[in-house]
């Protein structure tokens, strides 16, 4: 067991380099099953989730060499058996996505119910509902998922709601299906396009990535490709909030601006100076934070995945703010979490009313989930006193090198075992 514990109410300053996407890698990765030959891939994030993407395929066969932290090499052509091991698919929640890889490579998959993070009910049946247009069968026995086909064939596939996995599990699957596959109501996510663009580079035939409609023409006349991911927007916005909150002023780079064209005009609206370059952005703040209301939804719209951060941000806001959560059920589990440290916020449902009281102060605390993980230090960077916070390996699973990160930029934190954190306490 280990935490963080983090001595608030310093400005952080300087600058810092994003990952690759979290969101694109935990799809490319199981992606390369698809391939002919090793595909070098890089900017690849070094985060937990990646590591068991790696497991999972080491552990079915393929070979993968490290080039460095952020480059792999992953040859999939020796892998045999399209089933994913059980104790690795319940650790993350993209385990999902080797559904679709090996569907449309084996024409079968086996792979346990999907875990990760714990913030309400994600069911999958919509990536069955689309496995099943495409010609398969499923089954679920011992909380494994089973999926074969004797041969997929393209369809037209209408989501009832924007899911962004089931996109990219049947955008995986329809690529070596017969004829035409037509998806409707598909998500746009940046990731998404970033995950098309991998595959045509090995020779799928996908058009439509990143609007509502996408195409895919089966085949299997596939190669392999040298790649690069796209940079992280959720780790940059969360970075975009750590500079807002404690007043700091940060060069964040190798981001796509226009991935994060949502949150940057939140965080105008709250008073935050953001100066945009081709490829990296300038956040400070000198005044007081404004309120403002959020409501998440699917992209191009305020990404979920932000929401946890901009609560804890506006805690610090001057004024009652309402966040809608459009996406999710239970994602404000972690609000009991920054109540710990000051925080007045209640919620209804889908809508916490955030009453900015301006100021947090430090307390235990723990990480939720992913993304809840990253609101707590937020608040802890920004709080008076000393914060720690429990449950990291929710955090680790989507932001790489954060300790050092932080140091960099000045933040007075460290990662401990919890029976250090008397003598780390003293320390700081």
């Amino acid at each position: 067991m280990e935490k963080f514990i983090i001595n608030g109410g310093f400005k952080l300053n300087g600058s810092i380099n994003i990952n690759g996407a979290k969101n694109a890698a935990v799809a490319i990765i199981p992606a390369t099953l698809l391939a002919t030959g090793p595909c070098v891939i890089n900017n690849l994030p070094d985060i937990s989730d990646v590591s068991i993407c790696f497991k999972i395929l080491k552990q079915m066969g393929a070979k993968i060499k490290l080039i460095n932290k952020h480059s792999a090499e992953i040859d999939t052509t020796t892998v045999t058996d399209p089933t994913v091991p059980y104790e690795l698919a319940k650790r993350m929640r993209a385990s999902y996505y080797f559904l679709g890889a090996l569907l449309a490579r084996f024409g079968t998959a086996n792979v346990a119910m999907p875990g990760g993070c714990n913030f309400g009910v994600r069911p999958i049946n919509l990536h069955l509902k689309g496995f099943d247009s495409l010609g398969a069968s499923h089954k679920i026995e011992a909380g494994i998922i089973k999926v074969t086909s004797n041969g997929l064939k393209g369809n037209n596939i209408y989501f009832d709601m924007v899911s962004v996995g089931a996109t990219i599990n049947i955008l995986l699957a329809a690529t070596t299906a017969d004829g035409l596959t037509v998806i409707e109501n598909a998500a746009r996510e940046p990731h998404i396009v970033d995950l098309a663009n991998f595959l045509n580079s090995i020779g799928a035939n996908i058009m439509g990535a990143g609007t509502d409609v996408i195409k895919i023409r089966g085949t299997k006349n596939f190669s392999f490709s040298n790649y690069s991911i796209i940079p992280d927007q959720i780790e940059a916005g969360t970075y975009m909030a750590m500079a807002a909150a404690t007043g700091g002023d940060i060069l964040i780079k190798n981001i796509t601006p226009k991935h994060l064209e949502s949150i940057i005009k939140k965080m105008k609206s709250m008073n935050i100076d953001i100066q945009e370059y081709d490829d990296s952005l300038r956040v400070r703040r000198t005044e007081k934070l404004n309120k403002v209301n959020i409501t998440t939804q699917p992209h191009p719209g305020f990404p979920t995945d932000m929401q946890p951060q901009m609560t804890a941000l506006l805690t610090l806001a001057e004024g009652t703010s309402i966040v809608t959560e459009g996406i999710w059920d239970s994602r404000f589990k972690y609000v009991d979490e920054l109540r710990r440290m000051g925080a007045n916020i209640s919620v209804d449902g889908k809508v916490a009313v955030v009453e900015g009281t301006g100021h947090l102060n430090g307390a235990p605390v723990a990480a939720t989930d992913l993304r809840a993980g990253a609101a707590m230090i937020i608040a802890a960077l920004a709080a008076k006193g000393t914060t720690e916070i429990e449950n990291i390996q929710f955090i680790e699973r989507g932001y790489g090198d954060i300790v050092n990160k932080l140091k960099s930029l000045g933040a007075q934190i460290k990662r401990v075992g919890i029976q250090d954190e008397i003598e780390v306490s003293k320390a700081l």
